[in-house]
């Protein structure tokens, strides 16, 4: 990660740059998912292509961790992290099946939820990381 101010290297759990002092996304003068210079009106990074107005909405990976575990059948976890259709998919085989398939689903839902928890899934259905 990159501070959208000065440009320098940032660690993924900071609040504020130390170079610097200005907080997380604050700044526009560079991409900071890539560094790259930008223009101070840019809405997104012309190099990477990221969005600088839904760069700072990234989604909790505890909060989709535990989603799965415990909501996972469902399929809460996958509706945050703005996969509709997988959400819909758990939800719809929970309900229409009168939760005789709720074990399995609730099975899927948990290793789900211990995969995002492990890092194995890390991203967003926009494809932002998931923050710590």
């Amino acid at each position: 990660m990159y501070c959208r101010n000065c440009g320098n290297v940032m660690n993924d759990q900071a609040a504020i740059c130390v170079a610097c002092g200005v907080p997380v996304g604050k700044g526009n003068n560079y991409c900071p998912l890539c560094g790259d210079i930008t223009d101070s009106m840019a809405q997104v990074c012309m190099k990477c292509g990221v969005n600088f107005n839904a760069y700072g909405q990234q989604k909790s990976k505890l909060a989709a961790g535990l989603f799965g575990i415990f909501l996972g059948m469902f399929g809460v976890h996958r509706f945050y992290l703005g996969y509709i259709g997988l959400g819909l998919a758990q939800l719809l085989l929970t309900l229409l099946s009168c939760f005789i398939f709720s074990p399995f689903i609730y099975i899927w839902g948990l290793i789900e939820g211990i995969l995002i928890l492990a890092g194995t899934i890390n991203k967003d259905a926009k494809g932002f990381p998931l923050k710590d």
